[in-house]
């Protein structure tokens, strides 16, 4: 399949959107009508040379009327009533999804990658790979009258189910390693937090300005459309690519040259996520421009689902992001003189990015993609619990050459749940020389902490680094979304996630005290990044742990002892 060919079928856009859904409906009534009638009738647990089977009529005389058969029994004998009645539950759980949309999400790159690792789980008759039957079921599920649950997804697959039960396990034991390896972290980052803290000079910080509070100049905002001659987006088009930048500046300027910060959002997200971290620091004096990214932002999330476009993520973004900040700046010095008399410092400036935002503010600090880094960790075969590889092994669509992203007006960096281990890897991250502070959730499901932020910090040689983590912090802001979804993850057992409100007040203040410290030169701050006040500041259990380059041996120890113990490899 050719270059050209791939890259017109991903920047394709339609124009009527009621053709499309009819075009859609169609090639699903197609598959329907594909599909063979004889569908799973048994699903088969692979153990090594051993076979075991269970009737899908077992299950479903269960499901509907609670009644444990013989075959049943001989897996559900000895669990508890509670847990019958649990697992009876789940399999009539039914959500209600578009079926089109479900079609459309699993023929993007990123949807098919996704089917291709549950596959090696969930496979055919036989032990093929179950990456077509997951996506038949999925979405025959989703069109039927009774909707997508388990049950209906099993009923829905087109043939007999292997269920490859070693890998499943093994897969099992991988997230419970993960989920005791975070914990060991977050009490490493207490204990180390708290060392660092005893070698710091004492400070009353109750007597100092508090500042995860606005500051005196105010803020206002306002919207660019800037548009850059020199790309093309959608690629193959002719058209330019357009960006949309939310510019927060002070209502009154602080003495001396205005410090400049770009953020850069997330994946499927976009500029407004950073909305209070750029008004904090507005009204301290900076000027803030958040750029929304075309090709990997919520509004080309929106187009995937609605047919415009053929996938959510343009490989060519792994590129475009770190050129779109580098564009912005270029833009914003053209204008300093005119729209900003001159205020502006642009020779030294800031960069905020969340998960991919993160990729982009690394790159821009001079992280260099590593393909054989990608190619070892990319191993099909390879089962690992850190989803954001699925992301990062998208990169070696990209074309093999070496990609100078790095921007020298970049001299600090603050990267959120950042998406970078396998993409930069130990020899990548190396090259970075200037201050980075690295954030991390102990509850980040899609960048884990000890697969991506604990490894990062350990691999960076540059002195100035600092590795923070907060206790309940997940990937998402989940204020942010819609009610349903927001009330849906609440109400997984045993998870408290960080409030929104301390999550700000930890975001406020700190992304300041960095900045100003790194970018403004400003040595009245340099007592905020210290564990002692991140101590002051926090609130159990939500506590804010941050540990400077000092600790960072110490670290990586604890956690390649846990590797060890484990027998697992580097990647693990």
């Amino acid at each position: 399949m050719s270059a050209n060919w791939q890259n017109s079928i991903r920047t394709q856009r339609l124009t009527s959107r009621s053709w499309l859904c009819s075009l859609a409906l169609g090639i699903i009534s197609a598959i329907l009508t594909a599909i063979p009638v004889k569908a799973a009738e048994t699903i088969y647990f692979k153990y090594g040379p051993f076979l075991f089977s269970l009737p899908v009529d077992s299950l479903e005389t269960f499901a509907k009327e609670g009644t444990i058969d013989q075959e049943l029994a001989f897996y559900l004998g000895q669990v508890s009533e509670e847990e019958q009645a649990q697992f009876r539950e789940a399999l009539l759980q039914r959500a209600d999804v578009n079926p089109v949309q479900i079609y459309r999400f699993f023929n993007t790159l990123m949807g098919e990658a996704l089917l291709i690792r549950f596959g090696n789980l969930i496979q055919l008759q036989g032990g093929l790979n179950g990456f077509y039957g997951l996506r038949g079921a999925l979405i025959l599920a989703a069109a039927d009258p009774e909707g997508l649950s388990v049950l209906n997804f099993i009923r829905k697959f087109p043939t007999n189910i292997q269920l490859n039960t070693e890998l499943i396990i093994q897969t099992a034991r991988r997230f419970d390693l993960l989920i005791e390896a975070t914990n060991i972290v977050v009490a490493e980052m207490a204990k180390l937090s708290a060392a660092e803290a005893a070698t710091e000079p004492p400070i009353d910080f109750a007597a100092l300005p508090d500042i995860r509070i606005p500051g005196p100049f105010g803020f206002e905002k306002e919207t660019l459309t800037l548009v850059d001659e020199s790309r093309e987006f959608p690629a193959g088009t002719g058209q330019k690519r357009q960006l949309r930048v939310i510019l927060y500046q002070p209502q009154q300027w602080r003495p001396g040259k205005a410090p400049v910060v770009v953020g850069s959002h997330g994946l499927a997200s976009n500029p407004e996520h950073f909305k209070e971290r750029a008004q904090h620091l507005a009204s301290y004096g900076y000027v803030v421009a958040l750029i929304d990214h075309p090709g990997s932002n919520y509004q080309q999330f929106q187009d995937m689902l609605a047919g415009y476009s053929s996938d959510f993520f343009a490989i060519d973004e792994f590129i475009d992001r770190p050129l779109d900040v580098s564009y912005v700046l270029d833009e914003l010095e053209r204008r300093n003189q005119s729209q900003f008399q001159g205020r502006l410092n642009l020779k030294e400036v800031g960069v905020m990015g969340h998960s991919l935002g993160g990729y982009t503010a690394l790159a821009l600090a001079g992280a260099e993609i590593n393909f054989e880094k990608l190619e070892h960790d990319c191993q099909p075969t390879l089962e690992t619990p850190n989803l954001s590889l699925i992301l990062q092994c998208l990169a070696l669509e990209l074309p093999r050459k070496e990609y100078n992203l790095q921007d020298d007006r970049v001299e600090a960096v603050l990267a959120i749940n950042p998406v970078a281990s396998s993409i930069f890897g130990p020899q990548g991250l190396s090259q970075i020389r200037v201050p980075v502070i690295l954030v991390a959730g102990s509850l980040d499901l899609a960048t884990p902490a000890v697969y991506e932020q604990v490894r990062v910090f350990s691999w960076m040689k540059n002195s100035d680094r600092y590795l923070a983590l907060v206790e309940g912090q997940a990937h998402v802001n989940f204020s942010q979304l819609d009610a349903g979804t927001r009330e849906l993850i609440e109400s997984l057992p045993n998870l408290q996630f960080t409030p929104p409100e301390l999550l700000g007040k930890y975001g406020n203040s700190g992304v300041l005290a960095f900045f100003e410290v790194y970018l403004a030169d400003n040595p009245e701050y340099r007592p905020y990044l210290q564990s002692s006040y991140i101590r002051y500041i926090s609130k159990d259990p939500f506590n804010l742990y941050l540990i400077d380059s000092s600790s960072a041996d110490e670290l990586e120890r604890v956690i390649r002892n846990f590797r060890a113990r484990e027998g697992l490899p580097e990647i693990y």
